[in-house]
């Protein structure tokens, strides 16, 4: 498979490589992820990400760590997805409370949750179908 880069933008604190070439067939690829590291269109990250579709925001930080609030996907809300796939870590780690997926429902957006490694896969599986999608992932525990 060839990928190319087509834009990278960095700051001190975050990392943001953009595909400037969006279109449904064009989403972020994930290559690979292990524990602590995930490869996206040819780019190693080490910190959690938020996979657009045109798009990594690295690192994504949540208000409190290993809990998912809706405050923690005001930049994903605002794309107006029909799917947020969360990967909660390599061991499920991060919890997804109730009300959160509950406020995402009464949104007409669909929420799939499951440790990192699957949800890298559902990922995949769904951009081949053309789904307007975001991935929300923790890379660690």
């Amino acid at each position: 498979m060839s990928v190319k880069i087509l834009g990278v933008l960095t700051s001190k604190d975050s990392c943001v490589s953009k595909n400037n070439n969006y279109n449904i067939a064009n989403f972020m690829t994930i290559e690979k992820y292990n524990f602590g590291s995930i490869t996206i269109n040819a780019k190693e990250y080490t910190k959690d990400v938020i996979v657009f579709p045109d798009k990594v925001l690295c690192p994504w930080w949540r208000e409190e760590g290993h809990s998912l609030s809706l405050n923690d996907l005001k930049e994903v809300i605002k794309l107006n997805p029909t799917i947020i796939i969360i990967g909660t870590g390599a061991y499920g780690a991060m919890n997804v409370p109730k009300e959160t997926l509950e406020k995402l429902k009464e949104q007409n957006i669909e929420t799939l949750t499951a440790k990192t490694a699957a949800a890298v896969e559902i990922y995949n599986e769904y951009i081949q179908k053309n789904k307007n999608i975001v991935a929300c992932l923790h890379l660690t525990c």
